[in-house]
């Protein structure tokens, strides 16, 4: 008798083994290292300002623990920067990457260790996007930032008096980041009814409830409280862990990064990820019919940007780029569908007072 394909249906997920999440945590990153088992030459991959904000100590964490310690400096995230890394770490025959940074450095060493087959340790200075949890790296190709499959970190090292003491713009960001996630779950949901995209109930319920954290404690989020950094990276490792089960970046990535990605190709000087992912929510909550003004509200109450003034851009690149945006990645639909009118795209954003 013939079995059904559900016999055969099969997933893998990639999952940290260990997320450390605290006041002083990052005196502990040989000690989680030693406890995941690894030996050998240790690689730390961050910026010049990372290192000395945390990179350092956890080389002296790693040292204590019997590792031997090499340190790369980064600047770009190109890959041809990512090349570098690997050629140094097949020099000094690194066994384990370790990122230090607040995303350029986390996702060169993810991008250099999943090409090298090595394991990968997330150490951020900064909860700025969920990006220092995923199975994805930001990296620029062709002077254009695209999204790289990479492996999950095995570890995550996240010291909260670390990410603190980190300019308050970065924390708003990652809150953004988060909360874009209700659009981009609506999104998902919307490809799987109209184009029977696969779809997973347990990471939608997990996206859905980081978003939601950040909004019921949006007054709580504060700069230079280390409880504000302890919510925002507790929501952004749930995020990660919903983009592994999804196996892809669909619970966390929608219509609002695709608006982000078309100002950092159309704007000149485009603003952070995060906050440009946090207002095109609150226009793309307006296009699903939702409650956009509770978006709008708590990035307020955050203190991240909710208009083209407060991103720093011009009015007309907000419009070029929500029509634009259906452009990129034209695989993925959203609720942007094959792109809005000039008039719709100018409606959206003066409703919802973008510009």
């Amino acid at each position: 008798m013939k079995e059904s394909m559900e016999t055969y249906k099969n997933k893998w997920m990639q999952l940290p083994r260990t997320v450390v999440v605290g006041h002083g945590v990052i005196n502990d990153t040989g000690k989680v290292c030693k406890d995941l088992k690894l030996n050998g030459n240790s690689l730390i991959v961050a910026g010049d300002s990372t290192l000395k904000a945390a990179g350092k100590t956890a080389g002296v964490s790693l040292e204590d623990c019997g590792f031997n310690v090499d340190v790369a400096v980064v600047k770009n995230p190109t890959l041809d920067e990512v090349k570098k890394i690997e050629r140094f770490a097949a020099e000094v025959k690194a066994s384990f990457l370790l990122g230090v940074g607040g995303g350029k450095s986390i996702d060169m060493a993810k991008l250099a260790s999943t090409h090298l087959d090595l394991p990968f340790i997330s150490i951020p200075t900064a909860a700025s996007h969920d990006g220092i949890v995923s199975s994805r790296a930001s990296i620029k190709r062709d002077d254009r930032t695209v999204s790289e499959a990479a492996q999950t970190p095995i570890a995550v090292v996240a010291d909260t008096s670390v990410i603190a003491a980190a300019p308050y713009r970065l924390l708003a960001a990652g809150c953004g980041d988060i909360i874009s996630n209700y659009t981009a779950v609506r999104d998902w949901e919307l490809a799987h009814r109209l184009r029977d995209e696969p779809y997973s109930e347990y990471a939608s319920i997990i996206s859905k409830m980081t978003a939601k954290i950040l909004i019921e404690s949006a007054g709580d989020i504060k700069p230079g409280i280390e409880e504000s950094a302890w919510t925002v990276m507790k929501a952004l490792v749930g995020s990660g862990v919903a983009m592994s089960i999804a196996g892809s970046s669909r619970p966390a990535s929608g219509s609002e990064h695709k608006f982000s990605h078309a100002l950092d190709e159309i704007a000149p000087s485009p603003a952070l990820h995060g906050e440009q992912c946090g207002v095109g929510t609150i226009m793309m909550m307006y296009l699903h019919g939702g409650n956009w003004q509770e978006i709008h509200n708590a990035l307020k109450i955050i203190g991240a940007p909710t208009c083209a003034r407060e991103l720093g851009i011009k009015e007309e690149y907000i419009i070029k780029a929500l029509l634009h945006a259906h452009e990129i990645r034209p695989e993925r639909y959203t609720i942007l569908g094959a792109g809005l009118t000039p008039e719709a795209a100018e409606k959206v954003a003066r409703i919802t007072k973008v510009i």
